[in-house]
């Protein structure tokens, strides 16, 4: 007897409903970007539209005194900005090229290879995605201190190497590579730093450049909300510290505030627009499958 196959069905959508969807979708967008236009549009206003009730989206009267006021500002400071831009930058990148190494080179081993205590490791990685920054504060400061990393550039690029984030990402990611593509690196003499490096690390590009997103954008906000408990020598502050120091300057300075928002956010919109198809594909790709 014959056992008929049932093939999946095709969904067939006519073309009045796919400009259905399209405009769905183009309203969702509008609607999404609507804080952003806001913020770019707030930076290049007068004071009198700022304050205007109820608030205009887009600026009427383009004025770039904001950031003539931010400059003003920077001017009466005794360091000098790029001394904090430096900061900024030297601790963004840093700490991101080394928490994606180090979060992949330790992914690799739990994810491709066998070792006594491997599930209580990841078990271990798990568990700590639980807990926020704020449970960790207490413990991350006495430890940094036993260290004599306070007051140094370490106190926030070591709990940075640390996160546990970019190690569940990567791990996840890299299980879904074949073993037996490995198993043929290895046949042709590949030994497992070649291999993590030659092919795991280029098979996994996606998933290690939506890393550095994450990484990028915590570490370049990170001035006002850790480096200030961490740090006190002015010369190694950040420059989100700095902005946030305007930011309580009250009334008087939300020209500056507004240009100030615009400033944080081009860095890390940047980064995502160049990285965005190797994002996309991370959160819509299975990975590779035997």
């Amino acid at each position: 007897m014959r056992i008929p196959i049932k093939l999946p069905r095709r969904l067939n959508r006519s073309w009045s409903v796919d400009i259905l969807l399209m405009l769905l979708l183009a309203g969702v967008s509008c609607f999404m970007a609507l804080p952003l236009v806001f913020t770019i549009s707030n930076a290049f206003k007068p004071i009198d539209e700022i304050f205007t009730f109820p608030p205009k989206l887009l600026v009427r009267n383009p004025s770039l005194k904001n950031f003539k006021d931010l400059l003003g500002i920077f001017s009466d400071s005794w360091v000098p900005f790029s001394r904090y831009v430096f900061n900024t930058f030297f601790i963004a990148i840093v700490g991101t090229v080394g928490h994606v190494i180090l979060a992949s080179a330790a992914a690799y081993p739990l994810a491709k290879l066998k070792f006594p205590g491997k599930r209580v490791l990841f078990t271990l990685v798990v568990m700590s995605l639980m807990f926020t920054a704020y449970v960790t504060q207490v413990p991350n400061y006495m430890i940094i201190s036993m260290l004599g990393l306070i007051n140094t550039y370490w106190a926030i690029l070591l709990p940075a190497f640390g996160m546990t984030l970019g190690l569940y990402l990567m791990k996840q990611f890299m299980e879904q590579i074949p073993d037996a593509l490995l198993e043929a690196a290895k046949i042709d003499g590949a030994n497992e730093y070649q291999i993590y490096w030659r092919i795991v690390m280029p098979i996994v590009k996606p998933a290690w450049l939506t890393l550095i997103i994450f990484s990028l954008q915590s570490l370049w906000t990170n001035g006002s909300v850790t480096s200030h408990k961490y740090i006190y020598s002015e010369q190694l502050k950040t420059v989100d510290y700095v902005f946030g120091q305007i930011a309580s300057g009250g009334l008087a300075r939300t020209g500056p505030v507004a240009a100030v928002t615009l400033l944080m956010m081009l860095v890390p919109i940047t980064v995502f627009i160049i990285t965005q198809s190797n994002i996309i594909q991370t959160m819509s790709t299975s990975g590779l499958k035997e």
